[in-house]
Parts: structure tokens; C-alpha cells; sequence
């Protein structure tokens, strides 16, 4: 049992080493630091308002399975274990992968000014920043 968790927290402490990415926290609890430090507009502040919505009922419906999960494994076998918690890394997996898809979402709609200040923000913090393809205004 020992070699198993010592395992586990090996792969954990190596996936640890990869550049963390640069994530607003849409949906968090900085939506109001996020809508003043890049001067949201009206249109983004409602957006930041609905995608904040979105992901809560989103990320909702996976804590609950993560919790059904946990609670119907309770008594397992240490094998048991083990395929219950590469599900459970599985949905938490999912979740970041939804304020990834959120914040993604708020960025595409930043201008070039916003846009360039989370780039160097990012750059600050050396963190890896969420590129968007937007479309080049030539004008």
C-alpha cells in the first residue's frame, strides 16, 4: 500500500514540474478585480457575468460525481482505489478544462490593449499564457 501511494505522488510531483497556465479565474472569485484591472466594457462585464453562470453549473454537476464517486468507493479495495482515483483526477481534469474554456472565451473578446496586458502580467508572473486566434484588423 505504501509503494502505491508513494507512486501516485511521484507522478503527481513530476505533472507538478510542467509551466503552469495563466488562467483569469473566470467564475471565481475575482471576476470583480478581473473587470477592473482589464476595464472591462459593459458587453464583457455581462458576458463575465453569464460564462461565471455557465461554469458554476458546469463544474456543479462534476463536484456532485466526483462526490457520488468518493462516496460509493468508500470502503474499496486498495486496486479499487487506484481506478477510482485516475476517474477522479478524470473530472478534475474536466473542471480545469472548463475555466480554461472560460477564460479562453473572455479573452478572445479583449481588445488589443487588454489582451497585451494579460500577455505581460503573464510574462511577470512567468506563467504560461492562453493564446487566441483573432482575426487581424488591418485598419
Amino acid at each position: 500500500m505504501r509503494s502505491i501511494l508513494f507512486y501516485l505522488f511521484l507522478i503527481s510531483g513530476f505533472s507538478g514540474l510542467a509551466q503552469m497556465d495563466c488562467i483569469l479565474g473566470v467564475g471565481g472569485r475575482d471576476n470583480e478585480t478581473i473587470t477592473k484591472v482589464f476595464e472591462l466594457t459593459e458587453d464583457q462585464r455581462e458576458n463575465l457575468k453569464n460564462w461565471s453562470a455557465e461554469l458554476k453549473v458546469r463544474n456543479d454537476i462534476l463536484k456532485d460525481k466526483a462526490k457520488f464517486l468518493m462516496k460509493k468507493n468508500e470502503g474499496s479495495s486498495p486496486e479499487v482505489l487506484i481506478t477510482v482515483s485516475k476517474e477522479y483526477a478524470s473530472i478534475i481534469d474536466s473542471m480545469k478544462q472548463n475555466v480554461r474554456m472560460m477564460d479562453r472565451r473572455l479573452l478572445l473578446s479583449f481588445d488589443k490593449v487588454q489582451y497585451e496586458k494579460y500577455l505581460k502580467f503573464c510574462a511577470q508572473l512567468t506563467l504560461l499564457p492562453i493564446y487566441v486566434n483573432k482575426p487581424v484588423d488591418e485598419n
